[in-house]
């Protein structure tokens, strides 16, 4: 069973930064496309960002464009979330998955596509 874990959550005070980081284990991140989600208390699970495997190319909703960075290092097998001037609405666990529908470009972020996950980081971000 392919478990990604995710980590570097914790208490930020709004305007704040965290960076969130994907890593997997002997699994071949490179290979995937993948993707942040994340659900705050009583809503949806929402997809944040994507992060193409073919060539890096990337989307974010509109919520955190110009906040929110997502980059990839193969080396490390690791996916990275950079999130600057945090709000209090960013709160939330925050998750990262791989496409396996469609490996190679971000294709959207209906929850179907992604067949692995990790467990979730819990961030906050409160005065």
């Amino acid at each position: 069973q392919v478990q990604l874990v995710e980590s570097g959550g914790g208490l930020v005070q709004p305007g704040g930064s965290l960076r969130l980081s994907c890593a997997a284990p002997g699994f071949p991140i490179d290979y995937y496309s993948i993707a942040w989600f994340r659900q705050a208390p009583g809503k949806e699970r929402e997809g944040v960002s994507c992060i193409s495997s073919s060539d890096g190319s990337t989307n974010y909703v509109d919520s955190v464009k110009g906040r929110f960075t997502i980059s990839r290092d193969n080396a490390k097998n690791t996916v990275y979330l950079q999130m600057n001037s945090l709000k209090p609405e960013d709160t939330a666990i925050y998750y990262c998955a791989a496409d396996t529908w469609n490996p190679y470009y971000c294709s959207g972020y209906g929850p179907e596509r992604f067949d692995y996950w990790g467990q979730g980081t819990q961030v906050t971000v409160s005065s």
